[in-house]
């Protein structure tokens, strides 16, 4: 989709002059910090003995575990340790600790926040070689795991149990990334986000020690609830190295659906109503006209190119019935024509995801969606997409092939204008 550079440079030049120049400043400042140069000579040297081939300085590797996707340049670490056992872990915060030397931990890379570069310079820890499943407790309805067990490789281990993992933030992420992270997902309306599906971790700290936050119990009121500090904090608070994952049951059966409507508005509202209602859907997005268009033209899809809700049910069949019906008679009383129901449900994600090309992501509470969508596309920012379920709108913007600093310039303004 092309957007005359002029009109939306029109709009975003009424940003303030002030916000852009701390902007700049911040990047300066992100990309130059300060090295310990002597530390991290001699960390490199005591990790290449300890570890031999699973201590890596190459360029290419450096690069693979530095962050490109971000408006930040990749600021690479000055070496790749692999570690495989929480024991291994513990050795190198050791000597990162004696050396007084940054310590990045890495798992997949697909995380958007960042927190992947290395500014400081210091040790990436790449946590994938510590991908074990420890324990599935299928009676409790949890599972221990290393950091490194992507989501899929979890659900294909749980499958014959009846149960999975359901966060599903659309990359095939770690689970120790997504914990760090706190990923949410389309699923996070029903079952919740990261925050609500770690009972406990086990990390280890500065200085080189293991500690456990929590036990399996469901409910406790003694101590610090130290698991909803490291759930989030991106590495910064220590290294995880297990964590305690609660389960679902596998639906009987998963139903999905497309809903256009008139207007967003129409849409939100029918949404927080919904919600209001207590219908249990599994997933909600809402996409407006232009990102329908976006998807009909990847995907060969022809639906109807106004705002739509694509929504998802589980559960058994009667309660799935029972649950679209539901939400078929709300959606009717804001004008949707019905349902289009699709033929697998997870048809309509690989749309989605194909589609969508997002620069930007913010959070808002249901009822204040509605206003602020209208608000930003009457700014002309083009196009969004719409997560109803934890209320997280995804805004993108789509510029023809340009140079390099033209391309920047967006990035800049852009940043800025939703800040």
């Amino acid at each position: 989709m092309w957007v005359p550079q002029g009109r939306l440079f029109s709009v975003l030049a009424k940003v303030h002059r002030e916000t852009r120049r701390r902007v700049l400043v911040a990047l300066k400042s992100i990309a130059a910090g300060v090295r310990n140069e002597t530390g991290i000579a001699a960390a490199k040297a005591h990790l290449a003995a300890r570890f031999g081939g699973r201590f890596q300085t190459g360029e290419a590797i450096r690069a693979q575990h530095a962050h490109t996707t971000t408006y930040i340049p990749a600021q690479l670490p000055d070496a790749v340790v692999f570690p495989e056992s929480a024991a291994e872990v513990c050795e190198i915060v050791e000597v990162a600790c004696a050396h007084r030397v940054p310590l990045i931990p890495f798992g997949t890379g697909s995380s958007l926040e960042g927190h992947l570069n290395a500014p400081h310079g210091g040790i990436s820890v790449d946590m994938m070689r510590m991908n074990r499943v420890l324990a599935v407790n299928a009676e409790d309805l949890d599972c221990t795991v290393e950091p490194g067990v992507t989501r899929e490789e979890l659900n294909t281990y749980l499958r014959d149990t009846g149960l999975f993992f359901p966060i599903d933030p659309g990359a095939n992420a770690s689970i120790g990334g997504m914990a760090s992270t706190r990923a949410s997902g389309t699923n996070a309306v029903r079952y919740g986000t990261m925050k609500e599906n770690v009972l406990a971790v086990t990390a280890v700290v500065a200085g080189g020690r293991e500690i456990r936050t929590a036990h399996r119990a469901r409910k406790s009121s003694a101590g610090y609830d130290l698991t909803r500090l490291f759930v989030g904090a991106e590495g910064t608070l220590g290294i995880i190295t297990s964590i305690t994952l609660r389960l679902q049951g596998i639906p009987e059966v998963i139903s999905g659906g497309v809903c256009p409507f008139p207007t967003i508005a129409d849409a939100c509202n029918a949404v927080i109503l919904t919600i209001q209602s207590g219908i249990p859907v599994a997933r909600i997005e809402l996409l407006d006209a232009l990102q329908m268009k976006a998807c009909n033209a990847y995907s060969g899809l022809s639906y109807q190119e106004t705002p739509t809700l694509f929504v998802e049910f589980h559960g058994s069949g009667q309660s799935v019935e029972l649950q679209s019906r539901q939400f078929a008679e709300i959606a009717s009383e804001f004008g949707s024509p019905g349902f289009i129901w699709t033929t697998r449900s997870r048809g309509t994600g690989t749309a989605l995801e194909g589609a969508a090309q997002c620069l930007l992501g913010a959070e808002e509470p249901h009822a204040r969606a509605s206003n602020s969508l209208h608000r930003r596309l009457r700014a002309d920012i083009q196009a969004c997409r719409l997560r109803r379920g934890d209320a997280r709108r995804h805004r993108g913007i789509w510029i023809g092939r340009t140079d390099r600093r033209t391309c920047r310039r967006w990035q800049l303004s852009c940043r800025a204008a939703f800040r």
